[in-house]
């Protein structure tokens, strides 16, 4: 692909302020909002000045053609080189975007994402073709979120898309390699690393599917939002979205496969659905996948099949056609037949190690502080530092409290005790464990002057218990303390 171009396309959005946060701050609250739901008319009216950043809004954002005059303002010099690169379109007097430029910002930069149009903009049909490249989505910004930022060397961005992942991964990998099946992922996918400066060969763009392209390598850090969609397989597919293959298969190879490709320490983290069967756990299904590392899998969300169709029908633009009502049946009937009661979506985090792996899977739907992602790095260290302790180790450690426990009481008016006590963190999952009076001493004792043995002897010497066998009632609620991050060692 010819970069020519670049630099002066770089040089014009930033002359313009064409920002994530310029952009919010043209919108307003109001139109901004409403954009997020595929409404535009409240931007169109906010966006009526002309400016170059007002220009580009309404192109790329409202999808709305411009004068040939406004265009060449805010793009001066590139009108014709972007319509044959197939990125705009002109007619008389007008020009059109055929692709979307998108405003992005992480904690450190502000970029800009090329990708396909936003379909089903102001109601209008959303159905695509085969080979759309999603842009800047929910999901995408979900994964973003949950991936660990700690400088590796090598990390993999599987099934880049306009890749989104790949260039948060390049500013803290020395190499990207991303991969996908779709071409035009990968043009897209050059084309921003270079417009958003990243040092040339940072990224490798490799076409394959799944783990083909890098067979026999390996990784400190996986990254994927896989296309997870859970229907029957069918010929009919939309590749950023659906694997060809059936239910959550496409899930569990990369869990499987995962662990052979990280090298020791390294991470593979997943956001998926999988399959929540009417006759098993959904946790003991999931479990089996996994092998030779640790792993903390969260689910966030559990859909019915109905709305579960319906949500992916809707995706598809096929709301009100003719075979609406076939196709919605023809899925239902499958979910039935396979023996699926709900789909869950959540996170999978898979950590290589050569101890004996730590496993936690768990449902949590509340409110979580973003990034999630020191979260995730967090429980491993956790995890490390319980694996070296037995019993005896832990009763001489010296844990402290996290700094943002709190503890909350519950009583009847006037009573001499609580009837709950509650220890509550403000800061990651958020988390809420019922205690009783004796757990909840010892973390508020935890400041690191008194080792956990101590702190057990005076509870019991206040008790009246021996001090041995509180220990010994005792240490498995330490180790959860721990593990949930409520002490910290």
């Amino acid at each position: 692909m010819s970069n020519d171009f670049v630099p002066a396309l770089r040089e014009a959005l930033d002359n313009a302020g064409y920002t994530y946060d310029g952009v919010a701050d043209l919108l307003g609250e109001t139109a901004h909002s409403a954009l997020s739901r595929n409404e535009t008319v409240p931007g169109l009216r906010r966006t009526r000045g002309g400016s170059p950043i007002e220009t580009l809004t309404r192109l790329f954002l409202l999808q709305t053609p411009v004068t040939a005059d406004e265009a060449d303002t805010a793009l001066p010099g590139l009108v014709d080189r972007l319509c044959n690169e197939g990125m705009l379109e002109q007619s008389i007097g007008e020009v059109a975007a055929r692709m979307d430029i998108r405003p992005y910002a992480t904690e450190d930069d502000d970029l800009w994402v090329v990708s396909d149009l936003t379909p089903g903009l102001d109601g209008t049909p959303n159905k695509v073709g085969a080979d759309h490249v999603l842009g800047i989505s929910s999901a995408a910004t979900s994964l973003a979120q949950m991936t660990i930022r700690d400088e590796v060397t090598r990390s993999l961005d599987l099934g880049t898309g306009c890749g989104v992942q790949a260039l948060h991964l390049a500013q803290h990998s020395q190499q990207v390699v991303a991969t996908d099946i779709n071409k035009r992922a990968l043009w897209m996918t050059e084309l921003n690393a270079r417009l958003n400066g990243v040092p040339t060969g940072r990224i490798d763009v490799r076409e394959g599917s799944f783990f083909e392209p890098v067979r026999g390598e390996t990784f400190d850090l996986i990254a994927t939002n896989p296309p997870f969609v859970i229907s029957p397989a069918t010929d009919e597919r939309l590749v950023y979205r659906d694997s060809g293959l059936p239910g959550d298969r496409v899930v569990e190879d990369i869990v499987r496969a995962a662990p052979r490709l990280l090298n020791p320490g390294g991470w593979c983290q997943i956001l998926a659905n999988w399959v929540i069967p009417a006759d098993r756990d959904w946790t003991e299904r999931l479990g089996e996948w996994i092998t030779d590392c640790d792993a903390w899998v969260v689910q966030r969300e559990v859909i019915d099949p109905a709305g579960y169709v319906e949500l992916w029908l809707k995706d598809a633009g096929l709301q009100g056609s003719p075979d609406y009502v076939r196709r919605y049946d023809t899925w239902l009937a499958w979910f039935e037949q396979q023996g699926i009661e709900g789909v869950g979506f959540g996170w999978i985090n898979l950590r290589r190690t050569d101890a004996t792996p730590t496993l936690r899977l768990e449902e949590w739907p509340y409110d979580v502080e973003q990034p999630i992602a020191p979260t995730f790095t967090a429980w491993s260290r956790a995890v490390d530092s319980l694996a070296g302790l037995d019993d005896d180790a832990l009763l001489a450690a010296r844990p402290v409290v996290r700094s943002d426990v709190q503890q909350e009481t519950f009583g009847a008016p006037g009573a001499e005790d609580p009837a709950t006590v509650v220890l509550r963190q403000q800061r990651g999952l958020r988390r809420a464990r019922q205690a009783d009076t004796v757990e909840a001493a010892l973390v508020g004792a935890c400041d690191g002057d008194l080792s956990i043995g101590q702190i057990l002897s005076a509870l019991a010497s206040l008790l009246d218990q021996d001090a041995a066998t509180l220990a010994a009632e005792r240490l498995a609620a330490v180790r959860e303390l721990i593990t949930e991050g409520f002490l910290e060692l």
